[in-house]
């Protein structure tokens, strides 16, 4: 009952009201982005939800489009300033995410929508994670966030989405907020690396 029809009328209400109560922090940091970073202020990328659909998810961006001498892209970790250090830690590239879940696209938990060129390497198992609507945090976030590896991240995204209860969403909930004052399995860059590559040499192993 919760899970196919109240969690959505949660989601839908409780991320409106925190994009009412957050605006003022919306609008100051679009701005600080804007003077720290440029244009544009919303970083935009496709990624696998329910079903595998593709949708747009929106965050504040956290890179700048700093090239080399070729024009090209340097990598990301160089392109990572210290304002965006700061807006992945405090998680406040992630608020744009509400829009996310008032269109639909999103659960307030779920797990977390990765890139869509990891869709080919999933095995069945793994598939479960878009059985269910991705959500702006979830079980493994709260279980080492991107400082666990792809094998573990996947066990507690399966395990959420086997056991999904409202207390459970509760609790998940509460804990994001502690690791999110506490800035607690901070990384810069992900230890998992490309997923793809995981998978490859997993395979290679076998």
């Amino acid at each position: 009952m919760y899970k196919s029809c109240i969690k959505r009328k949660i989601d839908f209400i409780v991320s409106l009201i925190a994009l009412v109560v957050f605006s003022p922090i919306l609008i100051l940091v679009a701005i600080l982005v804007r003077f720290n970073l440029g244009s544009p202020v919303i970083f935009k990328q496709e990624r696998p939800g329910l079903n595998e659909e593709i949708f747009t998810l929106y965050k504040f961006r956290t890179m700048s489009n700093e090239k080399d001498q070729w024009g090209e892209l340097l990598p990301d970790e160089l392109r990572l300033t210290k304002f965006g250090k700061f807006l992945r830690s405090t998680s406040l590239d992630e608020l744009p995410e509400l829009w996310n879940i008032i269109r639909g696209d999103m659960s307030i938990v779920g797990p977390r929508p990765l890139e869509v060129y990891y869709l080919p390497y999933y095995n069945e198992e793994e598939r479960l994670r878009h059985s269910v609507m991705p959500g702006l945090t979830g079980l493994a976030q709260i279980n080492g966030r991107t400082a666990i590896d792809w094998e573990t991240r996947f066990y507690y995204d399966n395990m959420y989405v086997k056991n999904i209860t409202f207390l459970g969403d509760i609790k998940i909930i509460l804990k994001t907020i502690i690791k999110v004052f506490k800035r607690e399995d901070i990384i810069e860059t992900e230890k998992q690396g490309d997923f793809s590559i995981y998978r490859q040499e997993q395979l290679k192993s076998e």
